[in-house]
């Protein structure tokens, strides 16, 4: 799979050319959806998730017969200021775990039938950092786009992106500031289990990547500036779902921070996006309410490596199983009232 782009002007245009759901699907999905047998809105949240994956499939009766996790792993220069619980040769100890089938997103892709990918990004190169100047050039980050861009199999018909990163719960803190204003200590969490004076080493070394950064940019420049690799390859690969409509199933802090930058690049960019889930890094619920994001399960998960939108794929799969295997109450001559 090529890209659609050669440049980040070019990625620009791409998403702005990025297509919409099949309106006539959404009506013929509502429309069966409000003939199934049981009282209207008897299935709650169910019902608009299904109505939305069967628009942006363009099919009134959809199936999820293949969905695919990628597991991106990056490394970040500010791991090196103290920001993490971990040092950084964990994030290549945890690709070899994935590798092997040894991780909770092994058990959870298997368990919903997901195909999974892992694509480790330069980890012997960490980005540079951010207190100093930019995270990445702009090669760097074409090059982390164009790899999420090829990585998703355009067979899939429903996609969840996850991450392994030391140190990037502090990357996307920075970058959730830099979308979204605020201090940066009402985005810095606690991320792998930092202490208290991990939690004010990660608070400073934000504000100082504030300081420098933001402001100077669009979402796909603030990106640049303060994410990593593995952010930005998330951000490809949502952006290429979008283009083969192919929904997303968002997972946690990290995941939508990658997100919220194409969000800030171009308005409307994550319609085909829902929200996995709440994860228990504090700031995720008040980054999904600025991005309209509601989210389907709440279970205190921090884990990353995509395991909260992992977990959703079961809520989309019954929803969609019921949209499409109900009977009407004319097939299954029941009487409406």
């Amino acid at each position: 799979m090529t890209t659609a782009f050669s440049d980040l002007d070019g990625f620009r245009d791409a998403l702005a050319a990025l297509p919409q759901a099949d309106a006539a699907a959404t009506a013929a999905a509502a429309a069966r959806n409000g003939q199934l047998t049981k009282p209207p809105a008897a299935l709650g949240r169910l019902e608009d998730l299904a109505i939305w994956y069967a628009g942006w499939r363009g099919q009134e009766k959809p199936q999820v017969a293949h969905p695919q996790i990628i597991v991106f792993a990056g490394n970040h220069g500010v791991a090196a200021q103290g920001v993490s619980a971990f040092p950084p040769e964990v994030t290549a100890q945890m690709v070899l775990n994935f590798e092997h089938g040894g991780a909770a997103i092994n058990q959870l892709a298997r368990t919903f039938g997901a195909r999974l990918d892992v694509h480790p990004l330069s980890l012997d190169t960490p980005t540079a950092d951010f207190t100093a100047g930019p995270a990445m050039t702009e090669a760097e980050l074409l090059e982390a786009l164009s790899i999420g861009w090829t990585a998703v199999d355009p067979a899939a018909d429903v996609l969840v992106v996850g991450e392994m990163g030391i140190g990037n719960t502090t990357s996307a803190a920075a970058l959730a500031a830099a979308l979204f204003g605020g201090d940066a200590s009402e985005w810095v969490g606690r991320g792998t289990g930092v202490d208290d004076h991990g939690l004010a080493t990660k608070t400073r070394v934000v504000g100082e990547g504030l300081a420098r950064h933001a402001g100077k940019g669009d979402g796909l420049e603030m990106l640049r500036r303060l994410g990593g690799r593995e952010l930005a390859a998330m951000a490809g690969a949502i952006a290429r779902a979008r283009a083969a409509r192919i929904p997303v199933l968002l997972d946690g802090f990290i995941c939508c921070a990658a997100a919220a930058a194409l969000e800030k690049t171009t308005p409307g960019a994550l319609d085909h996006c829902a929200a996995g889930h709440l994860s228990a890094e504090g700031a995720h619920g008040r980054m999904l309410e600025a991005l309209g994001k509601q989210p389907l399960l709440s279970l205190g998960l921090r884990l990353g490596e995509a395991s909260g939108g992992a977990l959703a794929l079961g809520v989309l799969k019954a929803s969609v199983a019921c949209l499409s295997g109900m009977a009407t109450f004319a097939e299954a001559g029941v009487s409406d009232g």
